[in-house]
């Protein structure tokens, strides 16, 4: 049975710092975590449904477009799926740039968007993803080809990332803020490094709990 955590516990729990962990206690086998991923997202859909029909409903009726969208990603051993969102950016948000790294303050999100963004919950539809196997719940997020290939000319450890299943919440989305540049993008990387060689059941629960505590307070990062 999972641990029930009070706020108070999760306030300590979110403050402590993850990367400096020494997670030798086995690592978690790949049967262990797609269990995991399919019993959890499994439950954490019927639980949520209402919620992600509230959501869709607001967004329909705040801004012209589709509630849900879908971006062509990357996950592990660089193959390309469909990852699926929340819509938080105007319809035309691209249509004159192309693939862009979105920035905190980014005039393309709408105010709904923000909100959204801000407690994670515009990433509720990919729990879809995780149960189709393109994604994992903990695991480094998965980034757009257009936007990887440009920053593996800069930061040529970015193919590391693809050693994994991509995540909907990872050790860099729960640490580290918006990343909108490369040389801002190399402090994620080197947090989803450190995932990949330190990962285990005990990280991956941590993340989980510090992912809860940003969804409760709002304190959210990209």
């Amino acid at each position: 049975m999972l641990k029930q955590f009070s706020l108070s516990e999760l306030a300590l729990e979110a403050s402590r710092p993850l990367v400096a962990l020494d997670e030798h206690d086995g690592r978690i086998s790949d049967g262990l975590k797609r269990t995991l991923d399919i019993s959890v997202s499994l439950g954490l859909i019927a639980a949520l449904l209402p919620l992600m029909a509230l959501i869709a409903l607001a967004i329909r009726c705040t801004s012209r477009g589709p509630a849900v969208y879908s971006q062509r990603r990357l996950t592990v051993g660089g193959r390309l799926f469909t990852m699926y969102k929340f819509r938080t950016m105007t319809l035309t948000a691209e249509s004159g740039t192309g693939a862009v790294m979105c920035s905190e303050n980014d005039p393309r999100i709408t105010r709904l968007g923000r909100l959204l963004r801000r407690t994670r919950l515009d990433e509720l539809p990919q729990l879809l993803n995780v149960i189709l196997g393109d994604m994992s719940l903990i695991g480094p997020r998965p980034e757009r080809p257009e936007i990887a290939a440009q920053l593996e000319h800069e930061l040529p450890l970015m193919k590391r990332r693809l050693e994994v299943k991509a995540g909907l919440s990872g050790l860099a989305q729960v640490t580290s803020g918006y990343a909108d540049s490369a040389e801002s993008y190399r402090e994620k990387l080197l947090l989803d490094l450190a995932y990949i060689d330190q990962r285990s059941l005990a990280l991956d629960l941590r993340i989980a709990v510090r992912t809860l505590w940003v969804i409760l307070s709002g304190f959210g990062a990209r």
